[in-house]
């Protein structure tokens, strides 16, 4: 499985990198605070919303610590998706948040 640390993350969007974010924490936790640009699918109905992501990008995935996040990339990477896990989450983010 891929990684990018937060500093890593943080780096590549402050250099205008373009990043495919996609949080799967629960709606509630969202709304305490998200990467801006960060699309919400949660980890429960990822599945389900497949049809909204395109397997030409990569998909860098955001939860609270890491753990749901390399969940999520394990279903995408086993659906022909090319994802990359944030480790460390948002308890490790120290860049912005809306």
């Amino acid at each position: 499985m891929r990684e990018y640390t937060t500093k890593e993350v943080e780096e590549k969007l402050k250099n205008g990198v373009k990043l495919n974010l996609i949080d799967v924490r629960e709606i509630e936790e969202v709304e305490a605070g998200k990467i801006p640009g960060t699309v919400n699918i949660p980890l429960g109905l990822l599945e389900f919303r497949l049809n909204e992501l395109e397997k030409e990008k990569e998909y860098v995935m955001v939860c609270r610590s890491g753990g749901r996040s390399g969940r999520a990339v394990q279903i995408l990477e086993s659906r022909g998706f090319k994802a990359v896990n944030m480790v460390g989450g948002m308890l490790d983010w120290e860049g912005e948040v809306e």
